[in-house]
């Protein structure tokens, strides 16, 4: 589980009320919020918090590599907390529910080496689309 609260603390970035409660909202396993739905979470816990501060709270948590924002197509981005482990993404074609996939072998040596045409693979972002239980059986 992401303990994003905790991971700032560690790095010693200042946690005021507003990046406290916007880390508390990211917190936790398959969490793929918008930026609105943090806003909406936060503001329930701090009711003064503004918009403009969680998309700065939001950007700068990217710049540090703490969360990374997740595109679904023509979808809001999402941010996802837990980029401090590597995994995947299943996406619902109907929905749009994100949710975790952890690989079991490391992605970067998978792709044969004529297929990587020169490169050094450093990073690997995998995305299986589909529908989920809740769309497959409505």
């Amino acid at each position: 589980m992401s303990n994003l609260p905790e991971r700032l603390r560690e790095r010693g970035w200042r946690l005021t009320a507003q990046r406290r409660v916007v880390a508390e909202v990211l917190t936790g396993d398959h969490v793929h919020l918008t930026a609105d739905e943090v806003h909406t979470r936060a503001s329930r816990q701090l009711p003064e918090i503004g918009r403009a501060t969680v998309y700065n709270i939001l950007n700068d948590l990217v710049a540090l590599g703490e969360i990374r924002e997740v595109s679904t197509d023509d979808r809001a981005k999402r941010y996802d907390p837990n980029a401090h482990r590597p995994h995947h993404h299943l996406i619902c074609t109907g929905c749009g529910t994100i949710r975790d996939v952890h690989p079991t072998a490391d992605p970067t040596t998978t792709l044969p080496a004529p297929a990587r045409l020169g490169f050094t693979i450093t990073t690997t972002e995998i995305t299986y689309r589909g529908l989920c239980p809740t769309c497959t059986h409505p």
